[in-house]
């Protein structure tokens, strides 16, 4: 990725929560995808247009509201991704659709490099802001059959004294203050590379990032 000069005002509390597929009237068939601890269910095509359902998250910290104002913080040039990462505050408290959006990242890409974690937390962003979907990040991570680590509207429990969980909130936080461009683009859809799924040849193909490839 080019060297890009990162600079912003004022950096909220950084934040959480597979394959995202469309589902709905066009297609019923289910792509199912194993990778050890990373299994992931693709549905197959179109999108289907459900209510948000509210994210339970199991963990073992209570998450205390953000406050209303945060200190700014300006982040000088960076010359790469890992090195954007490194200057990101993780140790503030999460908000709930933040805490959604990075635990999407650490269940779902956190054995894929930086950029193919960033491309998974922009997907989640580009379908917040997508009228066909949830208007939130835990709306999208929850809406049914998207993603298969979900119990229903409950996340399972994270470490969240690990190192893939303290680059999971930086990610996410990087991609929704948009502080660099990802390769995914204006992707909305992913699937693992060794499923074919039959939706992807009505799709826009944008990126192939290690295990994943995106489209809108």
């Amino acid at each position: 990725m080019t060297r890009k000069s990162i600079s912003i005002a004022a950096i909220a509390a950084v934040a959480v929560a597979t394959t995202m597929v469309p589902s709905g009237d066009e297609a019923a068939a289910l792509a199912q995808v194993a990778d050890g601890p990373f299994a992931v269910t693709t549905p197959a095509d179109a999108v289907e247009l459900v209510p948000e359902q509210p994210v339970t998250i199991v963990a073992e910290e209570v998450v205390q509201p953000l406050p209303e104002q945060t200190p700014a913080v300006v982040l000088t040039e960076a010359g790469s991704l890992s090195d954007l990462i490194a200057m990101i505050d993780t140790s503030a408290a999460l908000s709930g659709d933040l805490r959604c959006l990075a635990g999407a990242v650490y269940f779902e890409a956190r054995g894929e490099p930086l950029t193919g974690q960033l491309a998974v937390a922009q997907v989640i962003v580009n379908r917040s802001q997508d009228p066909r979907f949830p208007r939130s990040y835990c709306g999208v991570v929850a809406q049914p059959g998207q993603f298969s680590f979900m119990r229903g509207s409950r996340m399972p429990a994270i470490r969240t004294g690990s190192a893939a969980w303290t680059r999971a909130v930086a990610i996410a936080e990087i991609a929704h203050q948009g502080l660099w461009e990802s390769e995914a683009g204006d992707a909305v859809f992913f699937h693992a590379k060794y499923v074919h799924p039959g939706w992807s040849a009505r799709k826009t193909r944008l990126a192939q990032i290690d295990t994943h490839i995106f489209y809108r």
